[in-house]
């Protein structure tokens, strides 16, 4: 290949993207950042690139992040010992205060920084600026699991006054309830909460997985558009399994809310979100009604 076809090819590229940016442009896609890859500075670099250029294509992003690997590596630097119920850590007052101090602080500055080095206006805010996010303490199985929160409400007016202003509203998913206390909540959940309360056009997960398999032990068998009846089949067979389930549960109960549709995406692969959204393939699973 010359040259010459390598920058027709990225031309037809352009191209291809015209239709979904026309489409896309001035709508609200809600992204939820999070997973091992955090720490790989290629990833989140290319990340960042993404949410950049859908910003300058004219596109609405809102950043929910989580952090619980960071989490975990600070309380063991600061010998506070964790302890876990079915895979949930319980959070105590001291856990807490941890994981407000990194997910605030430490990442989401972090990504505010990287947007802002990008010449893209982004505000670092978490639930309790301006009462974002009010929660009530969530309880699994009648079990306490301490400063563990579950959205109520979600203050749209804030977020959209900085939509309005040309800010990305980056989200670290701390919350408070009627009486003030401070809880980590899900940023799985949080994401969904924002999306839906802004009937978002779409949420996307970026994720240690590329989407949703017939057979996990077939690369080949990757579903690429769902619908909720077809998901929730699924969940039925049990073809939907372990920690894809409640991304899923999160989806229908999303697109239900109206949200146009979800998209669980590999955060691992390199400009995952513009190939989800600008391309007829795209690389992950998209859920949608019907």
């Amino acid at each position: 290949m010359t040259n010459m076809d390598q920058y027709i090819e990225k031309a037809n590229t352009l191209v291809e993207a015209l239709p979904y940016i026309k489409q896309f442009r001035k709508k609200i896609v809600v992204i939820k950042y999070g997973g091992s890859f955090m720490s790989d500075q290629d990833i989140k670099y290319s990340v960042m690139d993404d949410i950049a250029l859908m910003k300058l294509v004219g596109i609405r992003p809102i950043v929910v992040h989580g952090g619980g690997k960071d989490i975990s590596n600070m309380l063991k630097k600061l010998n506070i010992e964790s302890s876990f119920y079915n895979g949930l850590r319980i959070t105590d007052k001291a856990t807490v205060d941890v994981a407000e101090m990194v997910l605030c602080g430490k990442i989401n500055k972090e990504i505010v920084q990287l947007l802002e080095n990008r010449d893209i206006h982004a505000v670092g805010i978490s639930g309790k600026d301006s009462a974002l996010l009010k929660v009530h303490k969530k309880k699994y199985q009648d079990k306490d699991l301490g400063y563990v929160g579950e959205v109520d409400k979600v203050n749209v007016k804030f977020l959209q006054d900085l939509i309005k202003n040309d800010y990305i509203p980056v989200i670290a998913p701390i919350g408070c309830d009627d009486k003030k206390e401070t809880y980590n909540i899900n940023a799985d959940h949080v994401a969904c909460a924002v999306a839906e309360a802004l009937h978002a056009e779409k949420l996307i997960y970026l994720t240690d997985t590329d989407g949703v398999y017939l057979n996990p032990d077939d690369p080949n068998s990757i579903i690429r558009r769902l619908n909720i009846e077809e998901a929730n089949n699924l969940i039925t067979r049990k073809i939907i399994s372990g920690g894809m389930i409640p991304k899923v549960e999160n989806a229908v109960d999303s697109i239900l809310s109206g949200v146009n549709s979800v998209h669980i995406l590999d955060g691992t692969i390199e400009h995952s979100i513009l190939l989800e959204l600008f391309t007829a393939a795209g690389c992950g699973t998209m859920i949608k009604e019907k």
